[in-house]
Order: C-alpha cells, then sequence, then structure tokens
C-alpha cells in the first residue's frame, strides 16, 4: 500500500514537472513566434509595381512554383536614397532542389526602365528605388522579378553579429584597415564581415572578387541563422533584420517558404555573368555581350522552367 502511494507520488510528481516542461516549451514558442511575426510585419514593404509581363500567371509558393528574388545591398546615408552597390538575383526550383545565385556588377551598362536611356544598373535604384530596380534588373535578364529584399549594409553586421558570427573559405591575403584576412577558414564578426564583403581594389578580379564574397557571407548567415544554436539568440536575429531587411514577402509566403522549399537551400550554384571594362564619356562601365547576355538568360530560363 505504502509503494503504491509512493509511486503516485513520484506518478503526481512527473507529471508536475513534464506539464512545467510543456507549458514552458509553449511559452517559448509562443515567444518566438510573436517575434517573428513582429519582425516580418516590420520587413514587410509592399513594392508598387504591375504584374510582370513575362509571366503569364501569378508564382503560387503553396503550389511549390519555381521563382526569383532580387537582392539588394543599398548603402543608405541620411538624406541619400543611395544606391544598390550588391545586385543578386536568386532563382529557386523545389523541382531540382536548387537556388542559382547571379551577382550583377553595378557598373554593368544596361536600359534604365523609366527613364528611357543607358547607364550603371546600380543607378536604377537611385533613380526609382526598389520598383524601378526590379524593372530594371527584369528587363536586363528577360525574366520575371517576383520579389525582392532589400538590406541596409551598413546594418549588416548587426545580422552577422546577431547570428553569432559567420565562418567562410577565404581564397585571398589581404588586409582592409585594422583587419586582416588570411587564405583559409576565417570566423568574422560584423565589422570583419562588412569589410571583407566590399574589398575590391586589393583583387586582382575586381569586382567579381567582391561578388563571390559577398555570395560567402549571405550563404554563412543563412547556414548559422537556420542552426539550432542561434535558437536561444532569436530574439536578436529578429531585431536586426527587422531592423535592416525590407520585402515584398508577406508572413503567409514566408511560411510557405520555409514549408515547401525547405530543402533547396543544400544546392546553391554560383553564377557569373562576364562583362569587358570601358570608358564612355570619361564614365566607366561594364559591357555585357549580347552571347554573354543570352548565355545567362538562358539559364535562368531553365532554372525557373520559363520558355526561351
Amino acid at each position: 500500500m505504502r509503494a503504491q502511494k509512493k509511486n503516485r507520488k513520484w506518478l503526481k510528481v512527473t507529471g508536475i514537472i513534464l506539464l512545467v516542461i510543456l507549458v514552458a516549451v509553449g511559452v517559448y514558442a509562443y515567444t518566438v513566434y510573436n517575434s517573428l511575426t513582429n519582425a516580418v510585419d516590420t520587413m514587410h514593404e509592399p513594392v508598387d509595381r504591375k504584374q510582370s509581363d513575362k509571366r503569364t500567371e501569378p508564382v503560387e509558393l503553396e503550389e511549390k512554383d519555381p521563382f526569383s528574388v532580387l537582392m539588394l545591398g543599398v548603402d543608405e546615408r541620411e538624406g541619400d536614397k543611395g544606391r544598390s552597390d550588391t545586385i543578386i538575383v536568386l532563382t529557386v526550383n523545389p523541382n531540382n532542389n536548387s537556388v542559382k545565385m547571379l551577382s550583377i556588377p553595378r557598373d554593368t551598362r544596361t536600359e534604365i526602365v523609366g527613364k528611357g536611356f543607358d547607364d550603371k544598373i546600380n543607378h536604377a535604384y537611385a533613380f526609382g528605388g526598389v520598383p524601378m530596380a526590379m524593372d530594371t534588373v527584369e528587363n536586363f535578364l528577360d525574366i520575371p522579378i517576383d520579389y525582392y529584399v532589400q538590406i541596409n549594409m551598413e546594418g549588416f553586421k548587426e545580422i552577422v553579429d546577431a547570428v553569432g558570427g559567420v565562418t567562410v573559405q577565404n581564397d585571398l591575403d589581404f588586409s582592409v584597415g585594422d583587419y586582416d584576412f588570411p587564405i583559409g577558414e576565417i570566423t568574422l564578426n560584423g565589422e570583419e564581415a562588412l569589410s571583407f564583403s566590399r574589398m575590391r581594389y586589393e583583387d586582382p578580379r575586381g569586382d567579381f572578387g567582391r561578388q563571390t564574397r559577398q555570395r560567402q557571407i549571405i550563404q554563412a548567415v543563412i547556414k548559422e541563422g537556420a542552426s539550432l544554436s542561434s535558437l536561444t539568440n532569436f530574439s536578436s536575429i529578429f531585431s536586426a533584420l527587422g531592423n535592416n531587411v525590407r520585402t515584398n514577402l508577406t508572413f503567409d509566403q514566408m511560411m510557405d517558404l520555409q514549408k515547401n522549399y525547405k530543402s533547396v537551400g543544400n544546392s546553391v550554384q554560383q553564377m557569373e555573368i562576364k562583362s569587358q571594362g570601358t570608358k564612355i564619356d570619361g564614365i566607366y562601365y561594364g559591357i555585357v555581350s549580347a552571347e554573354e547576355q543570352q548565355r545567362v538568360q538562358s539559364e535562368l530560363k531553365a532554372q525557373l522552367e520559363l520558355d526561351n
């Protein structure tokens, strides 16, 4: 009889402990969810732009349609809209489980849609913000640009620090200011990551080397942000994202991405577009040949399952 009471007592204690754990997990889950929704609400910024004529039907993320995202790294200063010094196009295809990441050099000469003249592609943002940047990149690549993500590069270091720093494989020994970046695997904090991604003058590859480092940092941030260890720091991560990122993706669309496109990030293929540097009226431009432009367009259209 005494043994039965003892067992019941332990069962009761165990049940209370389990209940406390469940409540704690529930509170934690609610806190995470609440922080996430607040961050997404802050980040969400619709774009005033008509439906692309390069799509016959809108993208349906719940149907696992391939889609594209324009990522703009913008240096915004007080009283100045800034320029999109980092221009990356992601084409995501859950059917072949891959992402293709194309960096477009900021000096690339192309038509600025809405202005009617050719200029450096990064000037589109300065002239007309995100809508003109999306229209101009869409015209240049001849693919629909479905979504955008704009990152404040000055605040990017806050995002890197929030995920606990990033680790990248460096292929060039160089120094910037007080920072040294040796060849090999290096771990960077926010300030270091920003300096690492911005350097281009000491790189014999010029803007292409800079683009490679930017892609490395972005991939590393995504990897760290998705790791279990980052869950304990979710508040700082969501706060950093809310402060420095703007996108037209809604909360429901982000949930669809998490549910239906979870494994595509395991295969990120980096693309480059080659250009020839030249000066026109004393201004440096990157000229992309018609053949090179066609090559890149065809690869992206295949990734998006569009007709050439």
